[in-house]
């Protein structure tokens, strides 16, 4: 009984977390290029790998997942999740020991986990993975080799179902959006949110006693309010280069805080189009991957539409006939996964958000 329901759970977790990247395999494509960056591991060699190495992990999950569930190969099952698990365990560890990447992605964008969150959920996996093999050992020999036909059928069956989505998740924009720019957000409703609830942080200050050689990290208030810091003749002495903002209140958090538009001179325009009835906007975060043909096409397009246009890039010129607008590729890339894309606004509201490919049809 015990150990069905954690072989149950177990496995729903490795599928719910393929299932929302699958719907997304172009967005966690992005966060395995994190992984690569100079930053991190320093393989940006592996970087145009990244959608690879993304269907490879879905895969995995999704298949393993799913046989553990029906008791499909337990004990390869078992010991290829154990696996994965050790190498999800690496990935968090580091990534949260050395804070480089600091969203793991590890259900997409329908759950966010911090970095130390992440690993103590795949240690926790890990443990309970061990557990399920120790208690079906005995199954193995007797089992391995007898599967029923309805356990195939719906392995097959699940299998080509999860194949068309992961397909339509390289191909389209995802069909389940879980970004903070799903089409019916209202931007500026949201960046008022932000602006109403920022979030809180604090200095901290490291302190060495020049007598003693003791040291104190002290927060910004009580280092303004505990004289004994700061007084004349005072040993503690602020060391220079170890003092550190932290966050001492969440406030309301959104992808939307980094939607800013500039102008080609540095010059912030993001109220002018949040502001404006109708706004057909055209981005692209890899400038150079977009064709002339296709973008000539776009443009002409968006110069029928009414409202006002513009081309946002991280390229100054890449727009023909569009007034040029800059805006961090990143944020570009959070929120949409098409190369370009057509977004529209009305009223700061977004009402549309479509592949060029698709636009121009």
């Amino acid at each position: 009984m015990i150990k069905g329901i954690l072989r149950f759970a177990i496995a729903i977790i490795f599928i719910l977390s393929g299932f929302v990247k699958a719907v997304d395999l172009v967005g966690f494509s992005f966060k395995m290029e994190e992984y690569f960056a100079p930053s991190v591991f320093n393989m940006p060699f592996l970087e145009k790998y990244a959608l690879l190495f993304s269907v490879i992990v879905v895969v995995l999950e999704l298949f393993l997942g799913f046989m553990l569930l029906l008791k499909l190969k337990l004990k390869f099952t078992l010991s290829s999740l154990i696996a994965l698990c050790v190498f999800f365990g690496f990935l968090t560890f580091y990534s949260a020991f050395y804070n480089v990447v600091t969203d793991c992605g590890c259900f997409g964008d329908a759950i966010k986990f911090t970095p130390w969150q992440s690993f103590i959920k795949d240690i926790v996996l890990l443990f309970g993975l061990i557990i399920l093999f120790i208690l079906y050992r005995n199954e193995f020999k007797n089992k391995e080799h007898k599967t029923n036909k309805a356990s195939i059928i719906a392995f097959s069956v699940f299998s080509i179902l999860m194949i068309l989505v992961m397909l339509r998740g390289i191909t389209y924009e995802p069909m389940i959006d879980f970004r903070d720019y799903k089409v019916g957000t209202n931007l500026v409703a949201e960046k008022g949110k932000i602006n109403k609830f920022p979030s809180e942080y604090k200095t901290f200050y490291s302190l060495k006693n020049s007598k003693t050689g003791e040291i104190l990290t002290v927060n910004q208030d009580d280092y303004i309010n505990q004289t004994q810091y700061w007084e004349e003749g005072s040993p503690w002495k602020i060391e220079e280069g170890k003092n550190e903002s932290k966050l001492v209140k969440q406030g309301y958090k959104s992808e939307i805080t980094k939607f800013k538009l500039e102008d080609t001179n540095g010059n912030e325009v993001t109220e002018t189009y949040l502001k404006a009835p109708r706004a057909v906007l055209v981005f692209s975060y890899h400038p150079k991957e977009v064709s002339k043909g296709l973008q000539d096409k776009v443009e002409e397009k968006v110069k029928t539409e009414k409202g006002i246009w513009a081309g946002i890039s991280i390229d100054p010129k890449m727009f023909s006939t569009l007034d040029n607008l800059m805006m961090d590729g990143t944020a570009i890339k959070t929120i949409a996964r098409s190369n370009p894309f057509v977004l529209i606004l009305e009223n700061g509201v977004i009402v549309e958000k479509i592949p060029a490919k698709e636009y121009i049809k």
